[in-house]
C-alpha cells in the first residue's frame, strides 16, 4: 500500500515492491501445492492474493487513537451510547482464516463523545490484522477507555471462526462470543445488563 495507509484512511494503492515479493511467494505456494501455475485461472493469482493480503492487513498501518481523536467534542452527555451490529471480516492468526461477525459497542460519555462512524473505524483498524478474537475485543475496549476516558465501556463480539467450520471440528454453526468491560459497565450489574438487553445477547445471564 502507498506509505503503507497513511493515517487511518483506507488507500486501495499497493506497495509495489511488497507485492512483488509477496507474489514470488504466492507463487512458490501453489507449485508446492502440486497447482499448474501457467494455468489460465491461476496466471494472477499470486497478485491478486498479494494485494489482497495488503487489504485484509492494512489495520497495522493505521493509529486507532487517532481515529478517535479526529472527531471528539466535548458534550455534557452521561448517557449509555451504543453502536451495535458493526461488521467485522478478519484473519484468525492460527491458520489464516476468515472470521466475521458483529461487534456491539457501548460507552458512558464523561466530558468528551465522538463521531459514531469513527467507532466502526477503530473496530476496522484493529480486525483488519491477524488476530485472535479475545485479542480484538480487548484492544478495541482499551483504544476506546484510553483515548476518551469515559465512565466505561463495553465491548461484546460474536463472530464465525471458518477455522472450525472448514477444517478441525468442521462445526458450521458454531457461534464464538467474546465480552469486555470497564468501569460502570463492569461494576454496575444494571448497566451491563441494560446494554446486553438493548443489543439482544443473553451474555452472562
Amino acid at each position: 500500500m502507498s506509505d503503507f495507509c497513511e493515517g487511518y484512511k483506507r488507500n486501495d494503492n499497493y506497495n509495489e515492491k511488497l507485492t512483488e515479493e509477496l507474489q514470488k511467494h504466492y507463487l512458490a505456494i501453489l507449485q508446492l501445492l502440486g497447482e499448474d501455475i501457467e494455468r489460465e485461472g491461476l496466471i494472477k493469482t499470486p497478485e491478486r492474493v498479494a494485494k489482497a493480503m495488503q487489504f485484509f492487513t492494512q489495520g497495522y498501518y493505521t493509529d486507532p487513537p487517532a481515529i478517535l481523536r479526529s472527531a471528539m467534542f466535548k458534550q455534557d452527555y452521561k448517557e449509555m451510547v451504543i453502536v451495535k451490529d458493526i461488521e467485522i471480516y478478519s484473519l484468525c492468526e492460527h491458520h489464516i482464516l476468515p472470521f466475521f461477525g458483529k461487534a456491539h459497542i457501548a460507552y458512558i460519555p464523561d466530558g468528551y463523545i465522538v463521531g459514531l462512524s469513527k467507532i466502526a473505524r477503530v473496530v476496522d483498524a484493529y480486525a483488519r490484522r491477524l488476530q485472535v478474537q479475545e485479542q480484538l475485543t480487548t484492544q478495541i475496549k482499551n483504544c476506546i477507555q484510553e483515548t476518551l476516558n469515559p465512565l466505561g465501556v463495553a465491548v461484546v463480539i460474536e463472530t464465525q471462526h471458518l477455522c472450525m467450520s472448514m477444517r478441525g471440528v468442521q462445526k458450521q454453526n458454531s457461534v464464538t462470543t467474546t465480552s469486555d468491560f470497564t468501569g460502570a459497565f463492569l461494576k454496575q450489574y444494571n448497566t451491563r445488563q441494560e446494554f446486553l438487553r438493548i443489543i439482544g445477547t443473553n451474555l452472562h445471564q
